[in-house]
């Protein structure tokens, strides 16, 4: 899964936590992207906001429609609102939240992503990987928590 090869990148290079997203439009990958809020110092630098900004730019348009997001992790929330406000139709991860919180990474879990709230998920379909996809994703914070601690 290339969105948690962009989560170890992320954090080995120093960039920040691990996460990564890749954005594909008409089964051809936009960008492939990693966790960049230490880079930048910036806490909205997360990995799937900095998909959409640069999927954005390349394509040179606001909407996201015909794209589909493959992220290492469940999105927190303040990505399932840019998700959503960008229109992208699918999104598929790889570990629950409780993954990234299990190695104290602090997130805000999304009702709307679960569809538990009283706002639900629109437009947006969401998957999350089943099998060996989901083991790696989840590995990643076990693997790199003595990189970002």
């Amino acid at each position: 899964m290339m969105a948690v090869e962009e989560a170890y990148k992320g954090v080995e290079c120093g960039d920040g936590r691990p996460f990564g997203a890749v954005v594909v439009c008409k089964d051809e990958i936009v960008v492939t992207c990693h966790n960049m809020v230490s880079k930048h110092t910036d806490p909205t630098a997360h990995a799937e906001v900095t998909a959409i900004r640069e999927a954005c730019k390349k394509l040179n348009q606001v909407e996201l429609s015909d794209c589909e997001m493959y992220a290492s992790c469940e999105p927190c929330s303040m990505c399932f609102g840019a998700i959503q406000f960008s229109k992208i139709k699918r999104v598929v991860y790889g570990a629950k939240a409780e993954a990234a919180i299990a190695v104290g990474i602090s997130t805000v879990i999304s009702n709307a992503l679960r569809d538990t709230g009283f706002y639900k998920k629109g437009n947006v379909e969401v998957k999350k990987l089943d099998g060996d996809g989901a083991i790696l994703a989840e590995q990643v914070f076990k693997n790199t928590k003595a990189k970002f601690t």
